[in-house]
């Protein structure tokens, strides 16, 4: 079944409002954002991008599935195009190719290719985010893998890149990336944006000292690497006992009626960090993007649900100018 056209040209008007809004906001930031944008766009390229293999341009063993994950998280809400291949359109076997191809691997371009690349993984309860997951033989149809029985897909005419439930036992699950264990050598390691790279971005000291947490907490939740520290750098600069004039606690900045919905204590930073990835993969499920999953974090649901995109509150459009500035230069 296909979504109705005035729920596409709705899409298609809040892609375009977006790209709008972020074109025009203007360059400020708020008091707690100290950070060197350029720094630090650069030391996030660098953490992002891996290392490829000169001889044969594959990545170099530095790729996560929670990587690919998020890469193919970005292109939610993308409208399906047959043999499209871009962010204006694109098929299931191109949302599976461009995100591979942001981190360094490249794969064949169409579905049916795809499933013999990798090595094969035996059954759905031992797939791991990352892994690509094929129906039919020869595949008609891709998507890719992000645990918790969920996957991500671009799945017909009249429809959006998604998230959704694995809907039908895959036919083949194939693994493109090396194990956790394998490519790092330690089943504990995580991938992020280590300490002394934030410091070097110019991001406090005091933010830094949770790189390890929002390392973690990204890859649990599936989020871009060094969105959280961003977050929290333009959140509270590393305060963990902050308090905003609205009310906001800590270092992510909760509501106390958000930290107790979700049973966190707002001051405490481990708790914080993981209910702020929370609350960030649910919007990006919600909305599709990471421009307004932040405007959401910042103005709340209610507010971009109003607006059908970021509110036209200057606090907002300059909080997602200027997290999204920082991890488009590194996307």
């Amino acid at each position: 079944m296909t979504a109705p056209a005035t729920a596409l040209s709705q899409i298609t008007a809040h892609i375009a409002q977006l790209q709008s809004l972020i074109a025009s906001v203007s360059p400020q930031v708020r008091t707690t954002a100290t950070a060197g944008s350029s720094q630090f766009a650069a030391e996030l390229a660098g953490a992002t991008a891996p290392a490829t293999d000169a001889a044969t341009g594959s990545a170099s063993g530095t790729v996560t599935g929670a990587d690919v994950v998020a890469q193919a998280k970005t292109y939610l809400g993308v409208p399906y195009v047959w043999g499209g291949e871009s962010r204006s359109g694109i098929d299931c076997s191109g949302l599976v190719q461009a995100s591979y191809h942001k981190l360094g691997i490249d794969l064949p371009r169409v579905a049916a290719d795809q499933a013999h690349e990798g090595t094969a993984v035996p059954s759905l309860a031992q797939a791991q985010p990352g892994d690509l997951l094929t129906f039919g033989n020869p595949a008609y149809h891709i998507a890719i893998y992000l645990g918790d029985n969920k996957l991500i897909e671009s799945p017909e005419p009249g429809k959006t890149v998604h998230i959704t439930d694995v809907y039908q036992k895959p036919t083949s699950i194939r693994r493109i990336l090396p194990s956790a264990a394998a490519a790092t050598g330690s089943t504990a390691a995580t991938a992020g944006v280590p300490a002394q790279q934030l410091t070097a971005a110019g991001l406090s000291s005091s933010v830094a000292a949770f790189a390890d947490q929002f390392a973690a907490a990204e890859a649990k939740h599936h989020l871009p690497r060094g969105l959280l520290a961003a977050m929290a750098q333009q959140e509270s600069g590393g305060n963990v006992r902050a308090v905003s004039p609205a009310g906001a606690q800590g270092l992510m900045q909760l509501m106390p009626s958000t930290a107790a919905g979700l049973g966190v204590n707002a001051f405490d930073p481990d708790q914080a960090i993981d209910a702020a990835a929370k609350i960030m993969s649910g919007n990006l499920s919600r909305f599709g993007s990471v421009p307004l999953a932040l405007a959401a974090y910042n103005a709340g649901a209610g507010a971009v649900q109003q607006y059908g995109g970021i509110p036209p509150y200057a606090e907002t459009q300059n909080y997602v100018h200027r997290i999204t500035a920082l991890l488009a230069a590194g996307a």
